[in-house]
């Protein structure tokens, strides 16, 4: 970028607010005094616009938009209100909204839950206990014969859900926050076969990303691929040039633990920031639009961001405290409490790593690790703001899940259905 005369401007200290490298240029008018001064303010005027408009042409596009679209991050609470909102038509709610007694998630509206799923973060167990145990007015109903159920509305066959479980893989498999955004709404105009105005209400579960890392590796030893995946960004799936494949033929299968830490385009890297954030600000998936120190900044800016815009967010090291952020937020109530699984395949490895992989594989996650230290932050935060309205919190935390009476589906056994995703193994 060729270097530009300086010009007055402020400067607004944020994460997002560095990335611009001259700030957020304010223009400050003088008062003119007298003719000198009225001829001094023109130049200066003059200098400034020639200024603004030779920033605009020599800076990246994304990079630049930010100026116009993008706001400081901020560590303000806004559960329902996706980042989209800002530049779209978007509609979310406030925290406070979603916290007044009044509050419900109006399933006789037009609310939509989205649940973006990441791997290896307990999503598939969260999934089957949103479409079969929540307690609802008209329960989701399952099929004996497929894993997708029907959530509808008590009034109408219009979802209120939308996830694997429900709507399949519509945004392609495993969709992160920049495919999801740019597609529910599209895809539920045609599943619905209307156009109306809904409000969106984004959840997600994080787990600890060691740990998350370790069994990403197992599922793809396994012969895990998510070669269903899109990647979708700026209307365009990322080539294999710009995500190179880390094994030849049909999958990774057998892979040691070496191997899959030396692949530099293994996407089990920081994949949890990277799902989070809007990929469209650092190029998608192109490593030549900047630099790697900017590309990680904006990254996990955006993912802390997204987060902490979602109406709600949970962690898999604490099932109880997410149980019952999840029913406070929406007013809602599962009836069976989650289980709190600490014994998993990943933790049984890393007491066989060497001290040498374990650094490794920390330093390859380390937006993932700064990421989740937000989020634990966030979460415990929220569960103290919930917990103190709660006039009756011991009793309501200690019998979380028991209900009395349950409109539930029918059980069965999910694991004895036939899978129609559309990869293998797409937990």
């Amino acid at each position: 970028m060729k270097n530009l005369r300086s010009v007055s401007v402020q400067c607004i200290d944020s994460d997002i607010a560095l990335l611009l490298p001259n700030g957020v240029y304010e223009i400050k008018q003088m008062e003119p005094k007298s003719s000198r001064l009225r001829r001094i303010s023109f130049f200066c005027l003059l200098l400034a616009v020639f200024g603004i408009l030779g920033f605009g042409y020599y800076c990246p596009d994304k990079v630049c938009a930010l100026s116009s679209r993008e706001l400081p991050i901020s560590i303000e609470d806004n559960l329902g209100k996706p980042l989209a909102h800002i530049y779209s038509t978007t509609i979310g709610l406030s925290y406070e909204d979603m916290l007044n007694d009044d509050f419900t998630f109006d399933m006789d509206s037009h609310d939509v839950m989205v649940f973006l799923h990441m791997q290896k973060t307990g999503g598939t167990s969260f999934g089957k206990h949103l479409v079969h145990d929540l307690d609802l007015k008209r329960p989701c109903t399952c099929p004996l014969t497929r894993k997708r159920c029907y959530c509808f509305r008590p009034h109408s066959n219009q979802s209120w859900l939308f996830s694997r479980y429900t709507t399949g893989w519509k945004c392609g498999l495993h969709a992160d926050w920049t495919e999801l955004t740019n597609c529910v709404d599209g895809k539920l105009d045609e599943i619905e076969e209307t156009q109306v105005k809904r409000r969106y209400f984004y959840i997600t579960l994080l787990r600890e990303p060691i740990s998350r890392y370790l069994s990403e590796f197992r599922h793809v030893q396994r012969g895990a691929t998510w070669k269903g995946s899109q990647h979708t960004c700026n209307g365009r799936s990322a080539t294999d040039e710009e995500i190179p494949p880390c094994y030849e033929g049909e999958s990774w299968e057998g892979v040691e633990i070496d191997e899959f830490i030396d692949c530099e385009s293994n996407l089990a890297i920081n994949r949890q920031t990277r799902m989070l954030a809007d990929l469209s600000l650092i190029g998608c998936y192109d490593k030549n639009y900047m630099t790697k120190a900017d590309r990680d900044r904006i990254m996990l800016a955006s993912a802390k961001r997204n987060l902490q815009s979602m109406a709600f967010f949970g962690l898999t090291e604490y099932q109880k405290i997410s149980q019952y952020i999840f029913e406070e937020t929406f007013n809602l109530r599962f009836a069976i409490p989650f289980e709190q699984n600490n014994s998993t395949v990943s933790s049984s490895t890393i007491p066989y790593l060497t001290p040498t992989q374990a650094a490794k594989i920390a330093t390859l996650n380390s937006l993932d690790i700064e990421l989740y230290k937000f989020a634990k932050k966030l979460l415990m935060e929220r569960f103290e703001k919930l917990k103190a309205r709660d006039t009756d919190f011991v009793t309501r935390f200690k019998h979380l899940g028991e209900l009395t009476v349950k409109s539930g589906a029918t059980e069965f056994d999910w694991d004895k259905l036939p899978d129609d995703d559309p990869a293998k193994n797409s937990n």
